[in-house]
């Protein structure tokens, strides 16, 4: 037992108290037997990925970030993208945008449509996105960024939990400083659930180190008030040393998920007190590639799962031992021949290969931003 605390950089006493019955999540109705989720992750984190994170233990998923003014002019695609699997509840549904009518709007329809939780993206630091005065343009703007979220409340109050996504700021700057914590106040006296706070600014978009200090800071001036730390999580041990340190309740995996659902397993493991498990072998890596996949297919179609796959082939072949000549075959994968190909080649024998090495941090950070209008 021991050991396992010591490689996870968990204190006796913070794992005793995330064992204990009080410290099992609880984010409006939504309860969770580990302070982990995977959070909203614009072009990944659809059905397939989401269903697929809940069957390596994730006990709470976020869809991808929506556009508040498409929401309720469906259409195929945001069909697809707002459909939820019966069998991937408790899901939250985030959204972004800058006019609050529209928010709430958009709200009141998630909620028809059986998500289980409504979060407001005030962090996306997307250049498009920051031009049109969203995501974490509305730190700058205090005054828009309240309004929008008592319409969202006044919208969604009773029926499911509202929670926002900040950055810690626009910037660096005293000001900006002052315009997080002017927010995250309004939030919780509005009756916002939970607030998740990347250590980043919005300037620093995905550069440099996420600030864990300033977790630390919010979370005590907050006091009992729900904080979801993000940034910087990676592995397993990341999560549980943020835990740690920072005193947050609670961790959103964002980049550190995509291509590596064995994250999920892997915190909970060092939870529960057990050793770390080993990293995934070739033939682990192969059965997770190959139902992603098939989940994949099941929401867009074979082809279009091929297509869409090549993202998360390159930081699946990160697990790799050989994972630079793995990530080229999957951007040069495109037939359903090349896949088989691909899978034979580098996924068939593992005596063939180097031992496989835990990945600690990716080695391409991927900037999961919005990329529609």
């Amino acid at each position: 037992m021991r050991q396992a605390l010591e490689i996870a950089g968990l204190s006796p006493k913070t794992w005793a108290a995330l064992r204990s019955a009080e410290a099992v999540l609880s984010i409006g109705g939504i309860q969770l037997d580990v302070p982990i989720m995977q959070a909203a992750l614009a072009g990944y984190s659809d059905a397939a990925m989401r269903r697929f994170a809940r069957e390596y233990g994730c006990p709470y998923t976020m869809n991808e970030v929506v556009l508040d003014r498409l929401v309720p002019i469906g259409g195929k695609k945001m069909r697809r993208m707002l459909t939820i699997a019966p069998d991937e509840h408790p899901v939250g549904g985030q959204l972004m945008g800058s006019e609050p009518e529209q928010f709430a709007a958009a709200a009141d329809r998630l909620v028809g449509l059986g998500y289980d939780a409504v979060d407001i993206n005030f962090g996306c630091p997307v250049k498009k996105v920051l031009g049109r005065c969203r995501g974490g343009f509305l730190l700058s703007v205090p005054g828009r960024a309240m309004e929008i979220i008592r319409r969202v409340y006044d919208v969604v109050a009773g029926r499911v939990a509202v929670t926002v996504k900040m950055r810690r700021g626009m910037d660096a700057t005293a000001e900006s400083e002052r315009n997080f914590f002017v927010v995250l106040d309004a939030a919780f006296e509005i009756g916002v659930t939970a607030v998740t706070v990347h250590g980043r600014t919005v300037k620093q978009r995905y550069v440099g180190p996420s600030d864990w200090s300033f977790l630390t800071r919010v979370k005590r001036h907050v006091g009992d008030r729900m904080i979801i730390g993000s940034g910087d999580l990676f592995a397993a041990q990341d999560c549980v040393r943020m835990l740690n340190e920072t005193g947050v309740d609670g961790c959103s995996i964002a980049r550190g998920a995509i291509g590596n659902p064995f994250i999920f397993h892997e915190v909970r493991a060092v939870l529960a007190g057990q050793p770390l498990p080993p990293p995934p072998s070739i033939a682990e890596q192969r059965r997770a590639i190959e139902r992603h996949f098939q989940l994949l297919v099941e929401v867009h179609g074979e082809a279009k799962a091929r297509q869409i796959f090549r993202k998360f082939g390159v930081r699946y072949s990160e697990l790799h031992p050989c994972a630079e000549d793995v990530k080229m075959a999957f951007v040069a994968a495109r037939t359903a021949e090349d896949w088989r190909a691909l899978l034979a080649r580098w996924y068939g024998d593992a005596g063939a290969y180097p031992p496989v090495v835990r990945r600690s941090r990716p080695e391409s950070l991927i900037a999961a931003g919005a990329s529609w209008e």
